[in-house]
């Protein structure tokens, strides 16, 4: 495995690095105020000539350097640089070798790809400048100038403080010699340098003021001493009245209220309420006001007479905003002569505000499903179904039986049909609902209308035996509700069903 070079003295460098760090915490990043910069860079350096070329070669040696920069503020996006290195460059690779000392000194004009806010500022740069060769390796030692015609490259800066930036650069560099390396054949020999350091930002920004905000950003360059400024050097206004918090004695103004040379609130009819608080700004000289700047209260109810739409208000009755009884549960019946005072939403009520019971069953009307039929608290106000009532129609689920795929209804079901019948003659409060259904052999459409028309067929056939169309309802649910699984037969038998349930009517009689 070929031996790597890497000569470079870092601890005096870091311990300057720090130094320089600690000083700059305070400080800011290089900016139109602080323009200059300083840099120590540490990195190293590859060959690429008539021996060869070892750029980005890992496997080949590297040979170290050292370095300073000192760079000026031109603009947002451009600096100028003057960069030096020391260190050592070389060639290694069989029988091709040279190593010499190489110092470097050029000027470089950099441009900032982002802004001088970014926290990551990558760039660009192109100079020129000289290189000294030092052969101290040899038996005489020697000396020797070249140019750097020319030195370019990119790099990056990372901010890691205020005034601390990380630098990472790669420059080549072209030599005006090509005899550096010992041979002279069809180029000239070129540098290629990786380098990595801190750089520091310093200088003093104008501030005219002494507010803390340069000259050339100070939207108020004449503010006086010791006052507070925000970023753009304006005294601070922080109700946002225009009066600034310095001059303004009364500093917590609500937003958007009109407010004196002095910051305060305007009370234009000066009853001692400013305009913003007072719901009667034009009250007449001398007549005395509530706390909204109003006329007083004359039935005592909290609402001034102007608003009051309830003047009259009984004695000791509690009012709502505007002046009027309140009915806290909004049955019509204020609270001041209201017997139920906590009447549920929606209840019908008495004069005196208590629910009503039409059928006096126990189940208030706004519970009652049957308001005006007495039924039982169990059924909601409905009366009860009678017991073989619900035999009956738990009968006819799997009772009434139908042609298979079709609508026709079979003989056998007949007495169960004749049995409702005689249910909903002797019954006349009760609405009879009919609700098909089908398993889930075929298409949702088919057992759609197949279950809409077996419900339509059963509601015929009970209309036929004289039971009022008005008092029967029919409905279709295909496979829609099954009650067993449809993966069985049993199941099957089961969801293929005519359901009967009833919803109560009134019956009004006619006078003969």
């Amino acid at each position: 495995m070929k031996n790597s070079t890497f000569q470079f003295n870092g601890y005096r460098a870091l311990v300057i690095a720090f130094v320089l760090m600690a000083i700059a915490v305070s400080t800011e990043a290089q900016t139109a105020d602080k323009r200059w910069n300083i840099g120590l860079h540490a990195g190293a350096g590859q060959y690429n000539g008539d021996l060869g070329n070892d750029f980005y070669k890992l496997d080949m040696a590297f040979y170290g350097f050292g370095g300073l920069s000192i760079s000026r503020y031109l603009g947002n996006r451009l600096d100028v640089t003057l960069a030096a290195t020391k260190g050592e460059i070389g060639y290694l690779e069989g029988d091709s070798r040279f190593r010499q000392e190489m110092s470097t000194a050029t000027i470089n004009f950099r441009f900032n790809i982002l802004g001088e806010e970014s926290f990551f500022r990558p760039y660009i740069f192109a100079g020129g400048g000289v290189m000294m060769f030092v052969n101290d390796f040899a038996a005489e030692k020697t000396s020797e100038y070249d140019f750097a015609a020319p030195s370019f490259g990119a790099g990056l800066n990372i901010r890691l403080g205020k005034a601390v930036m990380l630098n990472l650069t790669e420059t080549f560099i072209y030599s005006s010699s090509d005899k550096r390396d010992g041979v002279e054949l069809n180029s000239n020999d070129a540098f290629l340098q990786h380098s990595v350091g801190l750089t520091f930002n310093f200088g003093k920004k104008q501030d005219a003021d002494n507010d803390g905000v340069a000259d050339r950003k100070d939207k108020c360059p004449g503010t006086p001493a010791g006052v507070s400024v925000d970023e753009v050097g304006c005294p601070f206004d922080t109700d946002g009245d225009g009066v600034v918090d310095h001059l303004d004695k009364c500093q917590n103004t609500p937003d958007k209220v009109l407010v004196d040379k002095n910051g305060c609130p305007i009370d234009t009819d000066q009853d001692g309420i400013a305009d913003y608080l007072d719901k009667c700004p034009n009250t007449p000289a001398k007549v005395l006001v509530d706390a909204q700047g109003c006329p007083i209260d004359n039935d005592n109810d909290g609402v001034a007479d102007y608003l009051d739409k309830c003047p009259n208000s009984p004695a000791n009755a509690l009012v709502d905003k505007d002046g009027c009884p309140l009915d806290e549960d909004a049955d019509g019946v204020p609270d001041y002569n209201d017997n139920c005072p906590n009447t549920p939403k929606g209840a019908t009520v008495d004069e005196f505000g208590c629910t009503l019971d039409t059928d006096k069953d126990g189940v208030p009307d706004y519970l009652d499903k049957c308001p005006r039929i007495a039924g039982t608290v169990e059924n909601d106000g409905c009366p009860a179904l009678k017991k073989e009532v619900e035999m009956l129609f738990q009968k006819a689920l799997q009772g009434i039986k139908f042609d298979t795929g079709k609508s026709t209804i079979k003989a056998v079901s007949n007495p169960i049909l004749d049995a409702v019948v005689k249910v909903m003659y002797e019954n006349p409060s009760y609405k009879l609902i009919v609700g098909g259904h089908t398993d889930n052999v075929g298409g949702e459409s088919m057992n759609m209308t197949l279950s809409k028309d077996r419900a339509d067929a059963v509601s015929n056939y009970l209309i036929a035996k004289g039971v009022s169309p008005t008092r029967i309802s029919s409905s279709g649910y295909g496979y829609s509700m099954p009650v067993d699984d449809n993966s069985t037969a049993a199941g099957r038998t089961r969801n293929r069903r005519v359901e009967l349930s009833v919803e109560f009517i009134e019956v009004i009689e006619v006078e003969k």
